[in-house]
């Protein structure tokens, strides 16, 4: 048997990957560690080999998921490492994250308290301040109040509280604006530890950057740098740069299954939406929606074949879909395509993809499946 069907495939750089987390740590100040962000599979890339690759090779202590099932496989790879769960786990499975000795986000002293009653050998937090996303967490007119609940919080029988944090809104934004909107919500989250330490409460860990933060308004007051999109070379924001030397780390791959030449007036794929206007090459390319190649990229996205760009014409079908290769007479079947990454001097991101349809890069690999296999290349 062949290691994977040479169909569909994403292919996943560790050498980028770690070249990325080398880049990310001479953005941060000495005293604050990467949080490498892994949910969602280590978005979409596979979270094995990546929790691997960044507990062993690139020195990572510190990962953020989104839920109790993710923390318990990161612990399983990592037995050493500190794992917070940033969403929401059920007070009835609070013995599991004790178990595990796993650190829950916690987002007010009623939820702390029945996390303690369901728990049968203490909790470990850090404490969520909602300083202006408005989703989850602490929400005050002042840090002052802000701390007085932490105070509470940290005084729940059988609760460890060993931070606080909060998340940024809009850092990924330059706009006069959103800069003010970041840095008050940076000023109150720092305020109430401020305001903690006046108290007498000395947490270890204050944090509240994320991707955008680190590269845009790094702070060492922040002990940490919870690095998730910028792992993975994406931008945080497709309008704004991101530090030299962060490349995205998965290409996406296929190939093509036929090649047939097609006279003009003849319709391609479902709908009849796309008819060609004269005598086409057309190649159909083993890849479609079920792989989480987007439908909304028919007739609008292009891929690399050959190192040159050929655009898909017609709709994207549940596993093919088809592009016009009239200019690429070396085009063949069983030909390899690129439809994320690079082919020659042309190069495809899951930004660009992104743009194409109204959406981010996240959303794109993210939503590449399940049945897409994962290759490593060191």
């Amino acid at each position: 048997m062949k290691p994977y069907l040479k169909r569909a495939w994403a292919e996943v750089s560790l050498e980028q990957l770690r070249k990325n987390i080398r880049i990310i740590k001479e953005l941060n100040s000495p005293s604050t560690e990467i949080m490498a962000v892994v949910k969602a599979d280590a978005y979409g890339h596979g979270y094995e080999s990546v929790c691997r690759c960044l507990q062993e090779e690139c020195g990572i202590k510190y990962f953020a998921v989104s839920n109790l099932d993710e923390a318990i496989a990161v612990r399983g790879l990592c037995p050493k490492a500190e794992i917070l769960i940033l969403g929401y786990t059920p007070p009835e499975y609070a013995h599991e994250i004790s178990h595990y000795n796993i650190i829950q986000g916690v987002v007010s002293a009623e939820y702390a308290k029945a996390l303690c009653r369901g728990s049968r050998g203490g909790i470990r937090c850090h404490v969520k301040v909602d300083t202006g996303m408005g989703r989850i967490g602490l929400r005050y007119a002042s840090p002052r109040e802000c701390a007085e609940e932490v105070s509470e919080i940290c005084g729940i029988q059988g609760l460890s509280v060993e931070g606080i944090y909060t998340h940024f809104a809009v850092a990924d934004s330059d706009s006069p604006e959103n800069i003010a909107y970041t840095d008050a919500q940076e000023k109150f989250i720092t305020d109430t530890y401020d305001e903690l330490s006046e108290m007498g409460i000395k947490l270890q860990h204050l944090h509240f950057m994320n991707s955008a933060a680190t590269c845009y308004r790094n702070s060492s007051r922040s002990t940490l740098s919870r690095a998730g999109i910028i792992i993975y070379g994406l931008h945080p924001d497709i309008s704004l740069e991101i530090p030299q030397g962060l490349e995205p780390v998965m290409a996406l791959k296929a190939v093509i299954s036929q090649v047939k030449t097609v006279e003009a007036g003849q319709c391609i794929s479902y709908g009849r939406t796309f008819v060609t206007d004269r005598e086409m090459r057309i190649a159909t390319v083993t890849i479609g929606y079920a792989d989480g190649y987007s439908r909304l990229l028919s007739s609008k996205g292009e891929i690399l074949v050959h190192g040159k760009r050929c655009r898909i014409v017609g709709r994207i079908c549940m596993d093919q879909l088809m592009i016009d290769v009239s200019h690429v007479p070396e085009a063949e079947s069983g030909d390899i395509v690129t439809l994320i990454g690079r082919d020659g001097d042309e190069i495809i991101t899951a930004d660009e993809l992104a743009s194409v349809y109204g959406t981010i890069g996240y959303e794109v690999v993210c939503g590449i499946s399940k049945r897409v296999p994962r290759i490593y290349i060191d």
